[in-house]
This record gives C-alpha cells, sequence and structure tokens, in this order.
C-alpha cells in the first residue's frame, strides 16, 4: 500500500517562518508537551522514589536516606532531591556522593534556600 505523501500540505502553515522562529516554536511546543511530565513529578514523588534517584547516582543507602528527609522536612521532594544535590554538585564542584555527605552533615542548605526559597 502506498502512503499519500502529506507533508508539502501539512507544512504550509509553516513555510512563511524563519529558522529562528522555526526554533522557538519548536522549544514551545516542546514545553506545552513536558510541562503535564513536571507537574506530575511536583505531585507524586515519594521518599522511596528520591532516595532510589539518589542512590542511582552513587549515593549510599544512609546519606541518601538522610538528604532525603531533610529535603521533606524543607518541602522540597517537588523538585526532586537529586536536583538538590546537582545544584550543591555545581556550586561546590565536586560529585554527586561528596555533595550529598556535605549536605547530609548539613552544609549546603543556604544554597538550596536560596534556590527556592525554603528555610
Amino acid at each position: 500500500m502506498a502512503r499519500e505523501d502529506t507533508f508539502r500540505e501539512a507544512r504550509k502553515h509553516l513555510a512563511a517562518l524563519s529558522d529562528a522562529e522555526l526554533e522557538a516554536r519548536f522549544w514551545e511546543l516542546a514545553q506545552r508537551c513536558v510541562n503535564p511530565l513536571v507537574e506530575l513529578a511536583h505531585t507524586h514523588t515519594s521518599p522511596s522514589i528520591e532516595r532510589s534517584v539518589l542512590m542511582r547516582m552513587g549515593i549510599d543507602s544512609p546519606t541518601a536516606q538522610t538528604v532525603v528527609a531533610e529535603c521533606e522536612t524543607r518541602a522540597l521532594l517537588g523538585h526532586g532531591a537529586g536536583h538538590v544535590v546537582y545544584l550543591c554538585m555545581h556550586a561546590w564542584g565536586v560529585g554527586a556522593p561528596d555533595a550529598a555527605r556535605r549536605l547530609a552533615r548539613g552544609e549546603g542548605w543556604d544554597l538550596v534556600a536560596a534556590r527556592w526559597g525554603t528555610r
């Protein structure tokens, strides 16, 4: 069965757009696709999921548990414990395990508070 080629017809509404306009449209549509997934992640995570994420980043279980508990206390689970660790990794120029250990010792929560306005 031959497939009808509808490319020229389907792209007519895009033909007048410049490359920059096409790129902007792409990113706008991509964001619209991803927004529901981001919202779902914010509202449907749990401490066990967040611990799992940290352990997949190479962080040992006791440290992951401590960091996740602190994230939960500070209402940060919706942002993701991995995101918290990632923020500190880049601020300190260290790997995930080192950043998580420092967070578990109480360091860096001021950086996190500055990013997300938490206590």
